[in-house]
């Protein structure tokens, strides 16, 4: 029996709204398909912050990374790959956000994931963004913070406090006043 163009049509449709999540695009509790986010930063109160799990490994230069090496001090955490549009749009606001705080205490990690490694150096070097990346190609960081980021949302940031908790959070591409403020914010706490 061969499938009518219509009925094609409606399965190709109800399959792409699926990568948005569920009902009005919101994600359900526990999904873990594309989530497109609107860049805003979250901050949450320090009494609802959960600690971050351990996050280590091998950066893109082969040297090792980790946020336990930050301990005591704000720590930003942007999940990005090479191929993605908006993690490439907003390099240059994590950068210029970075060079700003650096010296105050705050450090910066980035984890590439999903990504061929060739292409994340080459966007390394376009970018040079001033600190580490852990190559995380299977997205085991990601999946490590699973309830807190969906596994799907890229690029996506976490602020961690100075405590080692998931203090903020934007998925999406952040917009600079915001994300600064939120870096400020949880660094003067």
């Amino acid at each position: 029996m061969r499938a009518k163009p219509h009925a094609l049509a409606l399965v190709a449709v109800l399959a792409v709204s699926g990568c948005a999540g569920s009902a009005g695009g919101q994600p359900q509790a526990g999904d873990t398909r594309f989530v497109a986010g609107d860049g805003k930063v979250t901050v949450f109160p320090a009494a609802d912050r959960k600690q971050a799990p351990a996050v280590e490994g091998t950066t893109l230069d082969g040297a090792k990374a980790s946020i336990a090496a930050h301990k005591g001090k704000v720590v930003v955490l942007n999940f990005w790959a090479s191929w993605c549009g908006p993690c490439r749009a907003e390099a240059p606001v994590l950068k210029d956000i970075y060079a700003k705080t650096k010296s105050t205490g705050v450090e910066f990690v980035g984890i590439d994931f999903k990504d061929r490694q060739a292409d994340a150096l080459a966007f390394e070097r376009t970018e040079q963004p001033g600190y580490p990346s852990i190559f995380d190609q299977p997205g085991k960081v990601a999946l490590s913070f699973q309830g807190t980021v969906p596994p799907a949302a890229i690029p996506s940031t976490l602020i961690i406090d100075e405590q080692g908790r998931v203090a903020a959070r934007a998925l999406g591409a952040v917009k600079y006043n915001d994300l600064l403020k939120a870096v400020t914010q949880v660094r003067d706490e």
